[in-house]
């Protein structure tokens, strides 16, 4: 049992180190953009996930990468057809350089205002990884541009352009101001759900414990809520922030091979997600309770 443990932890922690400490090309490696579903369409790197929603008043843009990546996500915005001047809003899941650092050039570029929960807004503005972070000891040296004006939003709270309603999900752990968004896609007559889940991972700087410790309380119940959140969200389609997470990666790889199937759709999809890190909480917690 320890070792499958360790097992869990280890590919949990090498799906999501930091640039510094992983050095994955697949982050900068250029991804074709892909239709979805409806209006959403997936523009990001192979390694990390950017995902579009078109609607009759402009667009919504859900994370930008790394810093370097900006023009590729922008390249694939206008692969699509759409302007970059149509993205009106810019939604942010965690205050990390993979998927917050190109947020300041895509603002720029496209004059969308930048909306995030509180505390990933309060490290937008920073342009690093804020103090109470789990991850702070190894990624707050991690910079990135900072983002001038950032809207706040409140958990539950629904942001608008067109017709469409895109609601944002306090899913806090893996940073204390992770943010997991929904919005309903409509092909033809047909409506789905669709989960943008930010990653759920416990993982952390040494020395830090989720635990109760001299510092904080006990961090738990709160990770086991975002878990809980994710898995009884409406869930027709879910996209991951690191697409390896969920299959992402699969998906639009066979997608492409054969665009009449769509493997997007899986009802199961963020249930399963969420399985995967409640075992992966277990896997931390008793690690830490064992003095790892």
């Amino acid at each position: 049992m320890k070792h499958s443990l360790s097992a869990a932890l280890a590919l949990a922690m090498a799906s999501t180190l930091p640039l510094a400490a992983r050095a994955d090309e697949s982050w900068s490696q250029p991804q074709e953009p892909a239709h979805i579903y409806g209006n959403t369409y997936y523009v990001g790197t192979v390694g990390l996930s950017s995902v579009l929603i078109h609607t009759d008043a402009g667009a919504i843009l859900l994370d930008g990468t790394l810093d370097k990546n900006a023009p590729l996500i922008e390249a694939n915005i206008r692969k699509l057809g759409f302007k970059v001047e149509d993205v009106k809003l810019i939604l942010n899941s965690h205050a990390h350089g993979d998927h917050a650092g190109g947020i300041a050039a895509l603002q720029r570029d496209s004059g969308a205002a930048v909306v995030a929960s509180p505390s990933g807004a309060k490290g937008l503005r920073l342009g690093h990884a804020v103090d109470d972070d789990p991850q702070a000891g190894y990624v707050k040296d991690w910079t990135w541009p900072p983002v001038a004006q950032v809207r706040e939003v409140h958990d539950g709270e629904i942001v608008r352009v067109g017709d469409i309603a895109v609601t944002a999900h306090f899913t806090p752990g893996h940073t204390p101001g992770s943010t997991t968004w929904t919005w309903r896609s409509c092909e033809h007559d047909k409506c789905l759900d669709v989960v943008y889940a930010d990653s759920l991972n416990a993982i952390s700087a040494p020395g830090f414990h989720f635990l109760a410790d001299a510092t904080h309380p006990d961090l738990t119940p709160g990770v086991r809520k975002s878990i809980r959140t994710v898995a009884d969200l409406p869930c027709d389609i879910l996209v991951s922030v690191h697409p390896e997470l969920a299959g992402v990666d699969k998906k639009l790889q066979q997608l492409a091979a054969k665009p009449s199937v769509n493997p997007f759709i899986d009802p199961h999809a963020c249930r399963a997600y969420a399985e995967r890190f409640d075992k992966i909480l277990d896997a931390r917690i008793a690690e830490e309770k064992a003095g790892k």
